[in-house]
């Protein structure tokens, strides 16, 4: 296994930043409305009620945060997907629209229902969620498909399968790096998608359930369905990846942990708007590692995530 730790050259992002080089990112998947509430420990799994310390309602879900997290670093980026014509969906459309989120294709159906999440974060930083992934249609004939040869990358979650595959099939043949945010899915979901990702990134539990383990190894074998790079994030131990027949680590960025929710999307999003400029895959991923590392400084799954240039400044003070 090879190791990175010195950062390389990053100065696409800084053109990014500057707007000298314009990155469009396109995530589609999964919005929710997050319910959040704060505590001093976790339930144990009984019958119990705790008392909440805070309580705030904010927009989540993986492709949705990983929107956001572009946004605030300065790219350009649209979301795509689905919830209802109700309370729910239209709060999380002005959420977007407020982060500069292009909402034109988040579609909210008469006839749907949003998906909402309730989260139970601890003094730690931990969390306990439990999530309504709501009521849509699956079709994605109405995707505005050639849009995709105008982005410089695109990001999907496993949520809404016909979208992604519809998305990465005409990224593919456009030649526009297609990302995975493999979050835990039925198998038959990653069978589908996995051929048509460039780059696949997993959780760990959602490694080790597809795969049967989470340890590197499991990273050469998932390169049997084509991806040029297989990953898995693994929080404070860093993330691992399997790369022209290797397998790859860069350590986590060490910082005070208040609240790990969306930290992974944070990633997928960071690492999306990455590839999307041109970085090669290993300060792709010092970026993504960063990004999310300064994410988990603040409470909520979308407050404090850093602009391209804190980002690169942060990394900048680590050895």
């Amino acid at each position: 296994m090879s190791a990175s730790a010195n950062i390389g050259d990053l100065s696409a992002l800084a053109d990014v930043a500057s707007g000298a080089r314009r990155v469009q990112v396109i995530c589609l998947g999964l919005s929710a409305l997050d319910q959040v509430w704060r505590v001093d420990r976790l339930f144990a799994g009984n019958s119990e009620k705790i008392k909440a310390i805070d309580y705030g309602t904010i927009g989540g879900g993986m492709a949705a945060n990983a929107a956001v997290a572009v946004a605030r670093l300065g790219a350009s980026v649209a979301f795509w997907g689905r919830a209802g014509d109700d309370a729910a969906g239209h709060e999380m459309r002005s959420a977007f629209a407020a982060e500069g989120v292009d909402v034109e294709n988040f579609r909210l159906f008469a006839d749907g229902r949003s998906s909402v999440s309730g989260i139970i974060v601890d003094s730690s930083g931990e969390r306990q969620i439990v999530n309504f992934r709501g009521l849509f249609p699956e079709a994605a004939d109405w995707l505005p498909l050639e849009a995709v040869a105008r982005a410089s990358s695109v990001l999907a979650d496993p949520r809404w399968v016909e979208g992604a595959a519809t998305l990465f099939r005409e990224a593919r043949a456009c030649g526009i790096p297609t990302v995975l945010d493999g979050d835990m899915a039925d198998a038959e979901v990653f069978e589908r998608l996995l051929p048509l990702t460039d780059h696949a990134i997993f959780s760990e539990p959602a490694l080790a359930s597809f795969a049967g383990s989470a340890k590197d190894e499991s990273l050469a074998a998932l390169a049997r369905f084509g991806c040029s790079v297989v990953a898995v994030t693994r929080g404070e131990d860093g993330v691992s990846w399997y790369e022209n027949g290797q397998v790859h680590w860069h350590a986590a960025y060490a910082v005070d942990v208040v609240d790990t929710t969306g930290a992974g999307d944070v990633f997928h999003g960071a690492y999306a708007l990455a590839i999307g400029a041109g970085l090669d895959v290993r300060n792709a991923m010092a970026f993504s590692a960063a990004t999310a590392a300064m994410k988990c400084r603040h409470a909520g799954g979308r407050n404090g995530n850093p602009t391209i240039n804190e980002c690169v400044a942060f990394m900048r003070t680590k050895p």
